[in-house]
This record gives C-alpha cells, sequence and structure tokens, in this order.
C-alpha cells in the first residue's frame, strides 16, 4: 500500500523510557525522533512511558504537569504520559496505572507501535489491545534474541508474559537486514515482517559548531588524530576492544574519547584500568555522557568514529557519526554495516587485529579516508527520519488491513 494512500492515524507509541531520561540509550532518541516526524505528517501521536525519577535535573528543560495517570508533557506536537512508578528492578518498572489509562484512553487509538521487550508495559498494554481489537506493531530492537544478561529471565518472559504479546502482534519491525534475517530464522513469517532503518534528524546535523573546540576544552593538538567512541559502556559495546586496537595500530600519537553513560557498574574503571594497562591512559578522555551541542562539538573535531560492538542491531551513534560527515568503522556484529561497507566506513570482525588494521589503514590513505567521508552523504540522506517515516505508514496501514479484531 503506497504512502498517498494513507490516512491520519491515531498512534500510541509504547516504550519503556522516552526523552528526557537520556542514558537510557538510542531507542529514547529514536522514539522521540520518529514520533515527531510522524505529528508533522498529520498524525496524531501519543508516547506512554515509564517516570524514570524526574528531579530538575532530569527535566533537561522539559515542562512536565500532573494528570490522572502521572506526568504529563507535550513537545513538538506529541504528547507524553509518563506512568507512576512503584518499583523497578534494573530497566523493568511496575506501573499500576496502566490498567486505568488503557481503560479511559486505549480506545482513541487506531493502532499502538510497541518498542522493544522484556518489561511489563509492553504485554500489560498489549492485553488491553487484544481486548478492544487494536491492532499493534512490535519493534524488538535487537532484544528477541537474550544477548547481554538475565538469560533464564529472558527465556521465561518469552515463555510466560511475552508469548501472547508476541504472537498477536501484526507486524514486527527489524531495523537492519541482520535482525530481518535473525528473525526469520527464529521462526517470524515473512509476511509480518517489516524492515526499517534507524534514522537521523537531519535538522540537527546541518549547523555543526565550529572544529577546534571539543580538541581546545581537553587540550588535544589540533594535527593529531582524534578516534571517537560514542556509545553506553556496557561489555556488548566493545570498548574495551578498541581501546587495545588503538593502542596498536597508533602507538606514538593521537587520542581515543570514550564517551557515554557508565550502563554497567564498575565498567568505567575496567575501561580506565585497561588504557593503563594498554600503555594510552594519557591519551584516552573519558567524557562521560555527551548529549546535544556537546556532543555535535565531539563529532565535529572527530577524524574517526569507531563502534566495536560484539552485536548491534542497528548503531544510531554510528549513523549520526555519518551524518556529521565522519568515516566510521564498524563491526560485521552492528546492523548497519550493510549501509556502511566501501561507502562511508569499513566493516571488520569484532577483534583487535583487524580493528587496529581498520584505523591504520584511513589514517595512512588519505584518498580512501576522503572517499569514505564524501560517500557519508548519500548514506545519511537514506537515514532521513522524513523518509524513513513513509515506511513505518506502510507498516501501520499493513497492521490495520490485516488486523481481525482479536478479544
Amino acid at each position: 500500500m503506497g504512502s498517498s494512500a494513507i490516512k491520519r492515524m491515531r498512534i500510541l507509541m509504547t516504550v519503556q523510557a522516552y526523552y528526557p531520561f537520556q542514558d537510557r540509550g538510542g531507542p529514547v532518541f529514536k522514539v522521540r525522533a520518529l514520533s515527531r516526524c510522524l505529528a508533522n505528517r498529520s498524525h496524531l501521536v501519543k508516547v506512554l512511558t515509564a517516570d524514570l525519577g524526574f528531579t530538575e535535573g532530569w527535566r533537561n528543560g522539559l515542562e512536565i504537569e500532573r494528570c490522572p495517570w502521572g506526568w504529563r508533557a507535550e513537545e513538538s506536537g506529541v504528547e507524553a504520559i509518563y506512568l507512576s512508578t512503584l518499583g523497578h528492578y534494573r530497566a523493568l518498572t511496575l506501573n499500576p496505572r496502566v490498567v486505568g489509562f488503557c481503560g479511559a484512553s486505549l480506545g482513541q487509538f487506531d493502532l499502538v507501535h510497541f518498542y522493544g521487550l522484556y518489561d511489563l508495559l509492553g504485554p500489560a498494554v498489549s492485553y488491553f489491545c487484544r481486548r478492544q481489537g487494536i491492532p499493534y506493531v512490535i519493534e524488538p530492537m535487537g532484544m528477541y534474541r537474550p544477548i547481554d544478561r538475565s538469560f533464564q529471565l529472558k527465556h521465561l518472559w518469552h515463555r510466560s508474559l511475552g508469548g501472547s504479546f508476541w504472537r498477536h502482534a501484526q507486524q514486527i519491525v527489524a531495523t537492519s537486514e541482520m535482525e530481518q534475517r535473525e528473525l526469520l530464522e527464529d521462526g517470524v513469517p515473512a509476511e509480518k515482517l517489516a524492515l526499517r532503518y534507524n534514522g537521523i534528524e537531519s535538522d540537527d546535523f546541518e549547523n555543526l559548531p565550529p572544529r577546534g573546540g571539543f580538541r581546545t576544552q581537553w587540550r588535544i593538538p589540533s594535527e593529531e588524530p582524534v578516534i571517537l567512541f560514542l556509545g553506553r559502556l556496557i561489555p556488548r559495546k566493545g570498548a574495551d576492544l578498541l581501546i587495545r586496537a588503538f593502542a596498536r595500530a597508533l602507538a606514538d600519537g593521537g587520542w581515543l574519547i570514550v564517551a557515554g553513560p557508565e550502563g554497567e557498574p564498575g565498567i568505567r574503571a575496567e575501561l580506565e584500568n585497561c588504557a593503563r594497562e594498554s600503555g594510552v591512559a594519557s591519551r584516552v578522555v573519558f567524557t562521560g555522557p555527551l548529549y546535544g551541542r556537546d556532543k555535535l562539538s565531539t563529532l565535529a573535531d572527530s577524524d574517526l568514529f569507531v563502534l566495536p560492538s560484539r552485536y548491534e542491531n542497528f548503531a544510531n551513534a554510528a549513523a549520526e557519526a555519518i551524518a556529521c560527515g565522519v568515516p566510521v568503522i564498524v563491526t560485521e556484529s552492528c546492523g548497519i554495516c550493510s549501509l556502511v561497507e566501501g561507502r562511508a566506513g569499513l566493516v571488520v570482525a569484532p577483534e583487535v587485529a583487524p580493528l587496529a588494521g581498520a584505523i591504520r589503514r584511513l589514517i595512512d590513505d588519505r584518498s580512501l579516508y576522503l572517499q569514505l567521508k564524501t560517500g557519508c552523504g548519500a548514506v545519511a540522506e537514506e537515514l532521513r527520519w522524513e523518509r524513513l517515516a513513509q515506511k513505518m505508514e506502510d507498516c501501520y496501514a499493513a497492521a490495520l488491513k490485516g488486523n481481525n479484531g482479536i478479544h
């Protein structure tokens, strides 16, 4: 069904973490960007999420007010409802007011789009969707195969709460060809699968800060190459591999920036120790999390972006680097690799030697570097949310068309 035939839809986005809780990673930015883009295309979009602990510091300029379900905020035409949280364990929260919200408000929507797995919010809302005959779409965000921790609990989730939730989805959204293959291998019918990459908000990258600000702040010489890692500090992201690869590739000069929130307690200390053991501690900068103009300033001053992830269903930070014209090195375990190879960067195995070789190659081969830097523009154009929103509309139309009014 072509996008030209799609009418205005009323869409509820349901996600465990949402803006302004930016430390929860890429999904926060993705849901916000897609919601705003769909609202700009005349759809009614509301976000249902959990209150992860509003404080003055965590509001980030967002104006919030009380509502029957907890808190509400409106931004760029998108209303967000933050359900009161009674308790939590890691990323999982208990939000009893979801029952009242679904009873009072769920019937206002044509469909629901769920992001992620392994929480209580998705199964709860999907139960009311089935009772009221409202179709829904699930975007697992690389979570369908348990990868990080709590494997037994996640398998239990699939066998209990997650069973009906997953089985009755009208459409499943994969964000890369890699994730699409995995879902097909795990038995998802091809007709249920939709492929839609994660996007970038092109306006955010049109006016980058002038080059030099970040280097001045951290006293990095202008002539030395800067390698950037940007992401949550968790073992799966492979920052330890990059530190060792950096030490091998640039033993006598160059700087490595490790930017991002600590996703697991103690991991930053482990990475700092890795830098000391590798003999490069004086040239490795740990900035902590970077957002907004601070992040853009860092990207503007970087020569290479490297994501050595052991598994990544897409790689939002790599897409942002590409949007800034920074060539990237990603592993074959990153979903974005199909867009990167030979166009905006290099793809290697998630191992120290190949990573070091790729870094050295792009530092030494100026012609190749400039070719990939030039290629960033075309890749960034493919990843504009304005284009990807059309694919999302087609996915929603297929969900509405295929809905059998399951109760």
